[in-house]
């Protein structure tokens, strides 16, 4: 075979072996939201297994990230992230390896103080979506945006409310929109309550027949038994819905509450973990073909003294569950997969609520109040820190209800973590 038509058979096997929703991560790329395939988990890179007491290096730093909430993606040289300045909302593009801004993007007008409950804090919270020359991203009022990647001019943008029959959730839009093909998937709320739009064009192409305001979660796709379904939740709890007819296929009520649901589930073959906050606790679901159709139960729920993930997402590492839980306090936890047990917790800092992420093998846990990032072994026994860094310097914005609350990123061998205006990166790459 010439070695043309072996490279591209080669590749085509690679493309199948793909998690669904996942997108080409090569040397050290974080694409999207909670990375190469949403589960928290940075590209392949060689890291530091232990830091030095004063922290890794800082590469470099940059203060006019503006006002938001919105973590960062990298591909190749280009970081990717958006802030409010002035009375604007943008995406902006940066050089991963200076921090230098290389463009800025208007993708709406910023929230006023009765837009939405802004007293935690407003601009936007979407971590933009990089597909080769195309950049997605959401602002907080539902302004959605395709701009191309190299020069930031804006292909195409709907509205989620005035196109597309939504609400804005009580505390702004949140999502980070998943690319599915050749549509990218966003959750309006309403009687749409997720879309699929032309990747190329913003045009309608796809919807759900389920209706229910939007709340903050971002979308997974998993394929159950052959089929093909898009995971999320909102008010109800945790829904499973048909990629290619838009039916409700199963929903888990256990983590459903009025108030604010946030975390991206986990899925582990056939069992889907979630958690949230606010009295709702976490809760397995395993999903079976039954009859030729898809069914789901409830292994367990945890309602109280169990993991309560706010907004900072889990990570599961052979057979356990890391986060942050709003239970007791405020803890770091881990907890069990198969059986909902709490393996430990531990209680770090004044942290209220904290982000995570894995590389190499090892958690970076950031927590919202000290503005600490910890490097910490994924342990069943306990809490073992292998070092930590403390951000150089924090906003100069007043938080009023708000804390720090965009995720760490883990690329090109560096720790890339955020507070509102200021972006610093450390060296993290293994010596």
């Amino acid at each position: 075979m010439p070695f043309s038509l072996c490279f591209r058979s080669s590749l085509a096997a690679i493309v199948l072996l793909l998690p669904h929703g996942a997108t080409f991560a090569e040397d050290g790329d974080w694409s999207q939201w909670r990375g190469p395939n949403r589960d928290g988990y940075a590209a392949k890179q060689s890291l530091l297994k232990a830091w030095p007491e004063e922290g890794p290096n800082l590469v470099w730093s940059f203060d006019a990230a503006g006002l938001g909430y919105s973590s960062v993606a990298v591909v190749g040289d280009d970081l990717f992230t958006m802030g409010k300045r002035d009375q604007n909302n943008l995406l902006l593009c940066m050089d991963a390896k200076t921090g230098k801004e290389k463009w800025a993007s208007l993708l709406g007008p910023a929230a006023s103080s009765d837009s939405y409950l802004t007293g935690w804090g407003d601009g936007p919270r979407c971590t933009p979506t990089v597909h080769g020359d195309l950049v997605f991203a959401l602002c907080d009022l539902g302004s959605f945006g395709c701009f191309r990647r190299s020069d930031g001019e804006k292909v195409w943008s709907v509205h989620l409310v005035n196109d597309l029959g939504g609400s804005v959730p009580k505390w702004g839009y949140s999502e980070s929109a998943l690319i599915d093909g050749d549509r990218v998937m966003i959750t309006p709320g309403g009687s749409s309550y997720m879309v699929g739009l032309d990747i190329n064009t913003g045009k309608k192409t796809w919807t759900t027949e389920f209706s229910e305001g939007a709340n903050y979660v971002s979308i997974i796709k998993h394929t159950f038994e052959g089929v093909p379904v898009y995971l999320s939740a909102c008010r109800q709890g945790l829904v499973g819905i048909h990629c290619e007819t838009g039916e409700l296929l199963f929903k888990n009520d256990a983590t459903k509450n009025d108030i604010a649901v946030i975390g991206t589930p986990i899925v582990s073959e056939n069992v889907v973990y979630h958690s949230a906050a606010y009295g709702s606790g976490n809760s397995a679901t395993k999903v079976m073909m039954v009859d030729g159709k898809l069914e789901a139960s409830k292994m367990y729920h945890n309602p109280k003294e169990s993991m309560a993930n706010h907004h900072g997402g889990n990570i599961l590492k052979d057979g356990a569950i890391f986060g942050f839980s709003k239970d007791l306090r405020g803890v770091w936890m881990a907890q069990d997969l198969e059986t909902g047990k709490v393996l430990w917790s531990k209680k770090i800092g004044r942290a209220t609520s904290g982000s995570i992420a894995c590389a190499d093998g090892l958690l970076y846990c950031y927590d919202d109040q000290d503005g600490i990032c910890y490097l910490v072994m994924p342990d069943r026994s306990g809490w073992k820190e292998l070092g930590k860094v403390k951000l150089p310097e924090t906003t100069s914005t007043e938080r009023n209800k708000g804390a720090i609350w965009a995720h760490p990123v883990i690329a090109k061998q560096m720790l890339l973590i955020r507070d509102q205006e200021k972006i610093f990166a450390f060296d993290i790459a293994s010596k």
